[in-house]
């Protein structure tokens, strides 16, 4: 069992027993604490006198993340892409087509596809990716969210209420992203992911914008980004480094798929940045990165590792080579810079 840092309870030591009695009653194992904070909150709750309203979207988010996270842990060991676009997009539109096709290249490159499961370009990439290989985070919505018949009555398809709960899967279950032109919806998924990774809320990940090459639709975009953003420095230069525009389906593939040739995953532990790699790099390449990236070192420089000690929970990845370092936790356009360097490293 972990050890927690301080004790969180209820005021009502009766309450506290009736807890413990309650979590002796299920399988112990380390994440019991975990479970006893999750009881701990919803009685408090309750002592707190809070509104049923309240209630109601915390139930409901609980019970939503919960479903989500059964669907999805049988796939966990699939690479999936999250598909984003417009609902409103015909079949005869070349959008449509091209999401088809992007999403087709994915599985046949062994991924699989997370879309809205709706109409437009999530039906377009259910489509292309066909139902084995297809999620659906599907919103309940009265206007433009009929489930396509793709997706429709598969197990792969979860039913939300709230925008919070499907777009917090959308990013958490998936390695990479793909927006094709759409509405409010598709900038608001864009923009919550580029804020993600802009902040450090999420790790690096390929987000790819993809339209046809007769669309002007991300052009446009990418305008209003250099001019009323960067110009304005409200945004880094390092921070167009954080996604790739292309009007080829196959280059987003690439694009994807490049990301994670030598880079594997990325996790902070303690004050130090953990990178994993699917592959050792030689001490040149290691130099080299130090040259190029001191800038987001806080202290100290690169270095090459194994496994940390408070790594040890996890076996899938004990065996991976690392490289670890004082990242400063501000500059992510770089850090997003550092993985596409040494995924282009040869050695």
């Amino acid at each position: 069992m972990k050890k927690e840092a301080s004790r969180y309870e209820l005021k009502s030591q009766k309450l506290n027993q009736a807890i413990e009695r309650l979590i002796s009653h299920s399988s112990s194992d380390e994440n019991t604490d975990l479970f006893r904070q999750i009881i701990t909150t919803a009685l408090k709750l309750q002592d707190e006198r809070v509104d049923r309203g309240d209630l109601k979207i915390l139930n409901t988010s609980l019970k939503e993340l919960r479903w989500a996270f059964r669907i999805f842990r049988p796939y966990r060991h699939f690479k999936k892409v999250s598909v984003f676009g417009s609902a409103r997009i015909k079949k005869s539109d070349s959008s449509y087509q091209m999401a088809k096709r992007f999403s087709k290249l994915m599985v046949e490159s062994g991924w699989m596809i997370v879309t809205g499961g709706s109409t437009g370009i999530m039906h377009a990439g259910n489509e292309g990716a066909g139902r084995a290989h297809s999620f659906g985070a599907n919103i309940r919505l009265p206007l433009e969210q009929d489930v396509n018949p793709v997706i429709s009555e598969d197990k792969k398809l979860i039913h939300f209420k709230y925008f919070f709960t499907r777009k917090l899967i959308f990013v958490k279950e998936s390695d990479a992203i793909c927006l094709l032109p759409g509405g409010y919806g598709t900038l608001d998924e864009g923009f919550e992911t580029l804020t993600l990774m802009q902040t450090g809320k999420m790790m690096p990940r390929p987000i790819v914008l993809l339209e046809p090459k007769s669309g002007s639709y991300w052009s446009t975009w990418l305008h209003f980004i250099k001019k009323s953003l960067l110009g304005r420095k409200m945004i880094d230069a390092a921070d167009l480094n954080l996604f790739h525009v292309t009007s080829n389906e196959k280059e987003a593939r690439d694009v994807i798929i490049q990301f994670y040739k030598v880079y594997h995953s990325m996790r902070f532990v303690g004050d130090q940045l953990v990178i994993r790699l699917k592959r050792s790099i030689s001490d040149g390449a290691v130099k080299k990165l130090n040259s190029r990236f001191k800038d987001i070192v806080e202290t100290g420089k690169i270095e090459k590792s194994g496994a940390l000690v408070m790594e040890t929970g996890e076996p899938e990845t004990a065996d991976l080579p690392r490289l670890v370092m004082r990242f400063d936790r501000c500059h992510f356009g770089r850090l997003k810079m550092m993985v596409d360097f040494i995924n282009q490293l040869d050695d």
